[in-house]
């Protein structure tokens, strides 16, 4: 069984460092009327097979007022190749057009109950979830891709429509959890079916 936040939830506040040297939480993307938070990172090949099409979402979206950004919240114990340094190295060399913030404590993705990379959350206006789960539904090989459920989800929502499927689940690798925590799971957060 698996845990996530689900819709109607409102954003949690958060304050991490991002590649670009800043420091960013919520109010900082105060001036866009939707958000995009996504747990993401370095090594996956479900991220690192469906990062142009994320690109291309976030691009087409982005004068409708969305912003993406992504959070690496993978222990670098587990994973070197998830460490910031190796963010920034990455996003140098893609230029992806998010903000791209590292959850070293991971209290973030414990927050959110992120499960996998990526894992997206939408969020309206008022900062409420109104999509969890999946971007595509084949995202190690985008070429066998069928549905874009990210893309649908902001389509609605930026024309005013109420959201057609809310909850998927996600697609990926599992979170990289820091040593005691390596089996974690939210003890409050709800059921996603």
């Amino acid at each position: 069984m698996s845990y996530t936040i689900l819709p109607g939830r409102k954003a949690i506040d958060f304050r991490l460092p991002a590649t670009d040297g800043r420091e960013y939480s919520l109010s900082d993307f105060d001036d866009h009327p939707y958000l995009v938070i996504f747990f993401t990172c370095n090594h996956c090949p479900y991220v690192t097979g469906s990062d142009e099409v994320t690109r291309a979402t976030a691009e087409k979206f982005s004068d409708r007022g969305v912003v993406f950004v992504g959070i690496n919240s993978n222990s670098e114990h587990t994973y070197e190749e998830d460490s910031f340094p190796n963010m920034v190295a990455r996003m140098k060399q893609h230029n992806f057009p998010w903000k791209y913030l590292y959850d070293r404590d991971q209290a973030v993705v414990k927050a959110y109950g992120g499960l996998k990379t990526p894992h997206f959350f939408v969020f309206n206006r008022d900062r409420e979830l109104v999509y969890t789960g999946r971007g595509v539904d084949s995202p190690r090989d985008t070429s066998r891709m069928t549905v874009n459920d990210l893309e649908r989800a902001l389509e609605e929502l930026t024309s005013g429509m109420e959201i057609s499927v809310p909850v998927t689940n996600p697609i990926g690798c599992n979170i990289k959890w820091e040593g005691k925590d390596a089996k974690w799971m939210p003890p409050e957060a709800c059921d996603l079916v």
